[in-house]
């Protein structure tokens, strides 16, 4: 089953208790002092959530990459920063890039630990392809759904079409009319801007998204990761409602016995603001990735690939 695919991945993200919703522009949820990192410019990076530096090796990984855990009193955080035969390389980031990164963490560990829980959850539809969307209410979340799918095409290939080629989205995805990178952050770590279309006939009016995105591998599994952020350079648009996702993500993994094939489970929480009626919303949300599976496997065929790694 897909959830046994997480389970070599679970140890290796740490869960905290509770999670910030969002970090508010030029501020970083870190209590410790700035620590200073010499280098030919001389700038200080604030290392404040590094009160313990450990390296774990990844002996799993038949590229063997080298995995790192921040510590901060109870709470941490797993960043990939080199792989075998590459020298540890300062990269110095702003207060507001740290907390960027660490939102990004926090989403994915909380994503999995929803996706791990196998109680509660129902199904809302399945397809004839054998497509499943279920839904559960999670504490201080909300309603969440859950897209379970099998996908013709390698695990490679699917990463390329919705990381690499993000900002492409638009073009095949008609529930997306525009999806756009802020800002990069290291090498796994993004800021988008995202405008929604109109669903449901137009009840539901134009939306957009502002989010912290990140990607990790470990293993064979894939993990696309996300929440809604601030980001000052995009303030919310006239006419446009500023939706918010919560912790959300896919993990990707090679079908077990087809490894050309590509289990993929989507966890999808949102929430839409304005005054809508539970019932549009369940729909429109369900509705939106048994359809996000359809344009995604039309896309996949009809767009020839180029080289990506996942």
């Amino acid at each position: 089953m897909w959830f046994m695919a997480l389970a070599p991945l679970l140890p290796f993200f740490h869960f905290n208790r509770t999670f910030p919703a969002r970090v508010p522009q030029g501020q970083i949820p870190l209590r410790s002092p700035v620590v200073a990192v010499s280098n030919s410019t001389s700038r200080l990076a604030p290392m404040a959530l590094v009160l313990a530096l450990q390296r774990k090796e990844q002996t799993q990984s038949s590229r063997d990459e080298s995995w790192w855990r921040l510590g901060d009193e109870g709470s941490s955080v797993c960043l990939r920063l080199c792989t075998p035969g590459s020298r540890l390389e300062e990269t110095l980031y702003s207060d507001q890039e740290l907390a960027y990164l660490q939102q990004g963490e926090e989403a994915m560990q909380k994503a999995l630990g929803i996706l791990s829980n196998q109680e509660g959850w129902k199904k809302e539809s399945q397809q004839d392809n054998g497509d499943k969307v279920m839904s559960k209410v999670v504490p201080d979340v909300g309603k969440v759904f859950r897209l379970e799918v099998v996908v013709d095409q390698p695990m490679e290939r699917l990463y390329e079409e919705l990381v690499e080629r993000m900002e492409a989205m638009g073009e095949w995805n008609p529930s997306v009319k525009e999806i756009k990178v802020l800002q990069k952050i290291g090498k796994d770590t993004v800021i988008t801007h995202e405008l929604a279309a109109e669903a449901a006939g137009n009840l539901v009016g134009p939306r957009d998204f502002v989010s912290v995105r990140c990607a990790k591998r470990r293993g064979s599994t894939c993990v696309l990761a996300g929440m809604a952020t601030d980001f000052g350079n995009m303030p919310e648009q006239k006419g446009v409602i500023r939706a918010e996702h919560g912790p959300t993500c896919m993990v990707l993994h090679p079908l077990a016995g087809s490894p050309s094939k590509t289990k993929l489970t989507w966890l999808l929480s949102i929430d839409l603001k304005g005054w809508l009626p539970k019932s549009i919303i369940n729909q429109v949300l369900s509705q939106t990735q048994v359809d996000f599976a359809n344009h995604l496997r039309k896309r996949l065929e009809s767009y020839p690939a180029s080289e990506a790694r996942c």
